[in-house]
């Protein structure tokens, strides 16, 4: 049975936060399995807004098209304290974005994406869901380790030997420009889906939503905004390229 086939018959989970990248990978989800379910980590972070944001976006995708409405199933949302109290970071902190030392910026918490996979795969096993899907993207990011692709592949090996199972972690995005989302995105449910995720989506670090953009809400100037920006106007200037 071929793979897109054989997929019509299983059930996912989305790691779901409410911003863009996690949008568009739910709408993938949604074309593609049978059952699709929503997590989200309530960690403390700063924009804790876009938590607020994953009910629109759900409701909005079901709205979208029939065959979602029937495929999404239960959402969930997990505290992890822990992660707020052991991260001295600008998402977890009222801190200014800046670059460290050792490169990387500070809006990076370390272990985060590990520890959410980590915990939506003990999720999955109680809900006998084999499939796994999450934004990380090594193509538009802002340089986290625990994004790339090789940090996911060997996580689906460590959690495969440590839990006994056959997870498969999706990374739709991992190649993907920001801009290539927004197509992405426009393919999988046209412009109505590109016009719910560009307006109900969170994406800026500082959880500000008092300005609405062409690019969606926002600050302007933080890096998630930037990268969003950048995206959503190279995704414009390719459409008009085609029209």
């Amino acid at each position: 049975m071929p793979l897109a086939e054989r997929d019509q018959h299983e059930s996912a989970l989305v790691l779901f936060s409410g911003g863009q990248d996690s949008a568009t990978c739910l709408a993938w989800a949604l074309a593609r399995f049978n059952r699709v379910e929503t997590l989200g980590f309530d960690y403390g972070q700063r924009h804790a807004v876009e938590l607020e944001c994953r009910t629109v976006l759900r409701e909005g995708m079901a709205a979208c098209n029939p065959l979602w409405r029937e495929r999404l199933g239960a959402d969930h949302t997990l505290p992890l304290d822990a992660l707020h109290m052991v991260s001295e970071t600008a998402l977890t902190r009222e801190a200014e974005i800046t670059i460290t030392e050792n490169g990387l910026p500070n809006t990076f918490v370390p272990g985060r994406n590990l520890l959410f996979l980590t915990f939506a795969a003990a999720l999955a096993a109680r809900r006998t869901i084999r499939h796994l899907i999450t934004g990380v993207c090594e193509t538009d990011y802002s340089g986290y380790p625990d994004c790339r692709d090789d940090t996911i592949k060997s996580l689906q090996v460590s959690l495969n030997l440590g839990m006994e199972r056959r997870y498969v972690i999706h990374t739709p995005l991992m190649w993907l420009s920001k801009a290539e989302t927004w197509l992405l995105a426009e393919e999988l449910g046209g412009q109505a889906l590109v016009s719910l995720i560009n307006r109900e989506s969170h994406t800026c670090y500082t959880g500000q939503r008092e300005v609405l953009h062409p690019w969606g809400y926002g600050c302007g100037t933080c890096p998630a905004c930037h990268l969003r920006q950048t995206g959503w106007e190279a995704y414009q200037a390719k459409k008009a390229d085609h029209a």
